[in-house]
């Protein structure tokens, strides 16, 4: 029975992160063949444009041009996800939201991993020019969706004992 949920948690996720990321690839995709190349399409003047960048380093545009640092981190961060996701965060409506941002984070991961690995550099396209902040994608988004509410939820729903379940201490002896 255990296995059986396990696998139909895994399918559920697998079929979830499938289409996060997908949107995420589409997306890029669209910047590609609609900003490439181009002036900044404007959506609200001095507020908000879509501008297409490759970067090669990482958030806020650290580690430039350090892929294979960024490709292993990338892949210790998964194997550490899926690990936590089918194994650790127990079944039950309780656990939803965990389930939930560590598929928001598997997902924003790979979509930005597929471009670093096809490309060398990921491709951002949404920038807040009212603030000057960084220039971002999709999967972007899903991983600080995932952040703000693990903070968040971390915080103001879930309690000690439902952290203990997850990761019980060590009682000494």
């Amino acid at each position: 029975m255990y296995a059986n949920n396990i696998f139909k948690k895994g399918l559920i996720g697998a079929v979830l992160s499938a289409l996060l990321i997908g949107f995420d690839q589409l997306t890029k995709y669209w910047a590609v063949s609609g900003l490439k190349d181009k002036d900044a399409f404007v959506l609200w003047n001095g507020v908000f444009e879509l501008r297409y960048l490759e970067n090669r380093g990482a958030a806020f545009g650290i580690l430039q041009g350090q892929k294979w640092p960024l490709v292993i981190f990338t892949i210790v961060i998964l194997a550490i996800l899926i690990y936590v996701f089918l194994n650790k965060i127990p079944m039950g409506k309780k656990f939803f939201f965990l389930d939930l941002i560590s598929i928001l984070f598997f997902a924003g991961a790979i979509g930005n991993f597929i471009d670093r690995i096809a490309q060398d550099y990921v491709i951002d396209f949404f920038y807040f020019c009212l603030i000057d902040f960084p220039i971002f994608n999709v999967a972007d988004i899903y991983v600080t969706v995932a952040a703000f509410l693990l903070i968040v939820l971390g915080f103001f729903y879930y309690k000690d004992e439902d952290w203990e379940k997850i990761f019980p201490a060590k009682h000494e002896k």
